[in-house]
């Protein structure tokens, strides 16, 4: 079985596979590696997309014998999965895994299970190390890997957020490519994995319906809007030295924003990817205090770990500007948080009304007036939505709002769509950084948050189940407003 993603970067013929492999998962016995990173190596071996000879080498702070991963790890496939634990895929897949305590100092159990797997794979497999660890041990976890002789010709995947400010990112960009090679650094955003994030670029630039108008003088605004209805799960320990920006807007809504306002790449590399997403960081301005609103929910400080009176943001909603020729004047509206609402992922452009008037327009069936929107919607699968106004049946000329959407779950290939973390991993082994953040680009973001981090607004309180604060929210973006594909404009 050949799994093919319908969104992904041309390749010709079919999706190829990586080379012979050794993965070494740090933080396996932890929530991602339950619910992602587990499940999607199994998907992909499932798939056929994973190496013909590979091993999965676990390590965590919870020692665990072989047989204990194993069925760690079939618990996990089994909630979490797409790819049932069972049968000889299973079987095949169990019997690559195996398990070993690693710490600073003591990496010898590590370098043996290491060389272990190799004499089993035979042939110098590649190595792939994921830090799915808190990120407080992202520099001491890399320089053991240096001291124990294992960094060299091998790959790291980071988890975020890669620092917390312009200081930490540097000096964590140092720590990192004192061992490692840039080319083998893949600093995981797995918004970006999603097929439908990727499918921005198929939208827009494989189509001339679009791209002419993807620019300032028809877009009035653009929305990228990732509101919530989890609370902080128990993850107050990291969240709380975190917040809704550090831990959204940065690391996942101003990459999105990257796709967005691109312009055309000479080739979907990485290097040009790269190339383009820098230009459009490049010309985002500071963010500009005055164009923030930071919201708490109420009852948040009494969560489980949380530190009395503390003042850490659950929402964040900024106004950011692209100053270049393509995107000069055009507000994008960012906007992340917990226990909103609902739960979406969206991205909303919002064009100019038309000039003219001959149509009479009733507000209670057009909530958005004249303006036509387009909504992608990078949940996934996702969709995408074009909004338009039509003529309501009868003698008289009245307009009403209209919708024509596309939904990837519809899509005779939506079998072979790949869940982000699964298309990274698989990108990651075969070596490609097209999807993964550059350190410029995440030093360069850092750097335009710089004085909103260091005189932060204070934070407004908000109800649970709720739009976030309020006037506070739609002060922020007026004249527009926020809007999300079937529940009209949240407020």
């Amino acid at each position: 079985m050949t799994v093919t993603s319908a969104g992904s970067r041309p390749r010709p013929g079919s999706t190829p596979r990586p080379d012979n492999h050794i993965i070494v998962l740090f933080g396996a016995a932890g929530n991602l590696a339950r619910r992602r990173l587990l499940p999607g190596l199994f998907h992909l071996a499932a798939a056929g997309l994973m190496p013909d000879r590979y091993q999965i080498i676990g390590s965590s702070r919870r020692p665990l014998t072989d047989q204990q991963f194993r069925d760690l790890a079939r618990q996990a496939v089994a909630e979490f999965g797409v790819s049932t634990p069972a049968g000889e895929a299973w079987q095949t897949f169990q019997r690559r895994l195996s398990f070993t305590s690693t710490e600073p100092g003591r990496t010898a159990s590590l370098t043996a299970a290491i060389a272990r797997a190799e004499r089993q794979i035979g042939r110098s497999p590649g190595r792939l190390f994921h830090l799915a660890i808190p990120p407080a041990a992202f520099e001491s976890t890399v320089r053991m890997l240096g001291d124990a002789g294992l960094a060299a010709g091998s790959g790291v995947i980071i988890e975020k957020p890669f620092g917390t400010d312009l200081a930490s990112a540097r000096a964590l960009n140092q720590a990192v490519l004192a061992i490692f090679d840039e080319s083998r650094v893949f600093r995981i955003d797995h918004f970006l994995g999603k097929e439908s994030v990727d499918n921005i670029l198929a939208f827009r630039f494989a189509n001339g319906l679009f791209e002419p108008v993807w620019n300032r003088r028809h877009i009035a605004y653009v929305q990228i809007d990732v509101p919530e209805t989890l609370s902080i799960e128990g993850r107050a320990d990291f969240y709380d030295q975190t917040g809704a920006y550090r831990d959204m807007l940065v690391t996942h809504l101003f990459q999105v924003l990257g796709f967005v306002a691109m312009e055309p790449p000479t080739s979907f590399d990485a290097r040009h990817l790269h190339e383009e997403t820098a230009k459009v960081f490049d010309a985002v301005k500071p963010i500009d205090v005055a164009h923030v609103v930071r919201g708490q929910y109420a009852g948040y400080t009494g969560e489980p770990g949380v530190a009395p009176g503390s003042g850490t943001e659950t929402l964040a909603a900024v106004r950011a500007e692209v100053d270049n020729w393509r995107w000069a004047g055009v507000p994008f509206f960012l906007r992340s948080g917990k226990r909103l609402s609902a739960s979406r992922q969206t991205v909303t452009l919002g064009f100019h009304e038309p000039p003219l008037r001959m149509f009479p327009v009733d507000a209670a069936v057009t909530p958005n007036g004249r303006r036509n929107e387009i909504t992608i919607d990078f949940a996934d699968p996702g969709s995408i939505t074009a909004g338009f106004l039509a003529k309501e049946p009868g003698a008289a000329m009245r307009l009403s709002a209209a919708e024509l959407t596309f939904h990837y779950g519809n899509s005779v290939r939506a079998a072979s769509t790949l869940e982000g973390y699964e298309r990274l991993l698989l990108d990651a082994m075969l070596g490609d950084q097209s999807l993964f953040t550059s350190s410029d680009a995440i030093e360069r973001l850092w750097e335009i948050s710089a004085r909103l981090l260091d005189n932060p607004p204070p934070v407004q309180s908000y109800a649970p189940g709720s739009w976030g604060p309020q006037p506070a929210l739609d002060q922020l973006i007026a004249p527009y407003h926020w809007h999300l594909p079937g529940l009209g404009s949240p407020s």
